[in-house]
């Protein structure tokens, strides 16, 4: 299989990664503090907007493709903050196993 072709030149956005540090709430939840852990080049997409309710609300789930080099830094659970917007990472992978690229799967929240 050849490698997949990702233009470097398309990472023109700064990006900060985040991770969650979670604290315990006392009714058995937690609340995230984030922390800054590296700034990254990246290139977002928007992939799709769906509605749902939620507690008789109406949302709307926004969700985006991430692509960045790829470095052990970037997992689930972390974050990219793009400005005021936080797109929580919800899959990585590798598109052609070669150890260059990550493209992650993206929930943008509110």
């Amino acid at each position: 299989m050849a490698p997949l072709f990702l233009d470097p030149a398309l990472l023109r956005k700064r990006a900060v990664l985040e991770a969650a540090d979670l604290t315990p709430d006392g009714a058995g939840g937690a609340s995230a503090t984030w922390r800054e852990l590296r700034e990254l080049s990246v290139h977002v997409e928007p992939v799709s907007v769906v509605a749902r309710e939620r507690f008789d609300r109406h949302e709307a789930v926004v969700t985006h493709r991430v692509i960045c080099r790829w470095t052990t830094d970037v997992e689930r659970g972390r974050a990219f903050r793009l400005g005021p917007r936080r797109l929580a990472i919800l899959s990585v992978h590798d598109p052609d196993e070669t150890g260059r690229f990550l493209v992650c799967r993206c929930e943008e929240q509110r």
